[in-house]
């Protein structure tokens, strides 16, 4: 007999979700994301003022992927149930393209308490992956990529080994220096 496979980040509430919905359910755990950028090159192609990701399996989740796709296969339904924020919704846009699934039609179902009724009400109630959260996550991540992967090395090269710098940290750092010229320029009345 077909089980419903559900996809959930966090092994705990695997755990607890398969033991409120018995045996016509299969709860996994993603442990996080599952796909990203490259470690070892910029992962980025520029084409036609485009940006394109080019998204990895990870390789601690390549067992697990393999997985995912072998049980998504024999599934009666795949329901994507990661965290209902931009992370979650990336990551469930993620698990969808690594089983070769069409992430426009897998329901996508959400819940704000681990109980047997919140889980059940979400399973009748699933809607689709908010696309608008997954954009705007992947925006974060290349942003973050673009502006850590080309400056970081540089201040290695031109100023001191070890620094870094990044998309929050460098306008934070501007804010902090600019009020700390603001301080010492001051003349008291």
């Amino acid at each position: 007999m077909k089980k419903n496979l559900i996809i959930v980040e966090s092994p705990a509430k695997a755990k607890t979700i398969g033991n409120f919905l018995g045996k016509d359910y299969e709860v996994i755990a993603s442990k996080g994301h599952i796909r990203d950028l490259p470690k070892s090159s910029f992962g980025i192609k520029i084409e036609d003022d485009e940006f394109i990701p080019e998204y990895r399996i990870t390789s601690d989740h390549s067992a697990l992927v393999k997985e995912l796709k072998s049980k998504a296969k024999d599934a009666k339904e795949v329901y994507l149930a990661t965290d209902e924020d931009r992370e979650g919704e990336a990551i469930a846009y993620h698990i969808a393209k690594a089983i070769g699934k069409d992430e426009n039609t897998l329901p996508r179902i959400v819940f704000h308490e681990i109980t047997k009724s919140a889980i059940e009400n979400a399973l009748k109630n699933p809607r689709k992956l908010d696309m608008h959260s997954v954009n705007a996550q992947q925006t974060r991540r290349l942003l973050d990529r673009i502006v850590g992967y080309k400056l970081s090395p540089l201040l290695g090269q031109k100023i001191q080994r070890g620094l870094s710098a990044g998309r929050v940290q460098s306008a934070a750092l501007k804010i902090i220096v600019d009020r700390e010229k603001e301080i010492r320029a001051f003349v008291p009345l």
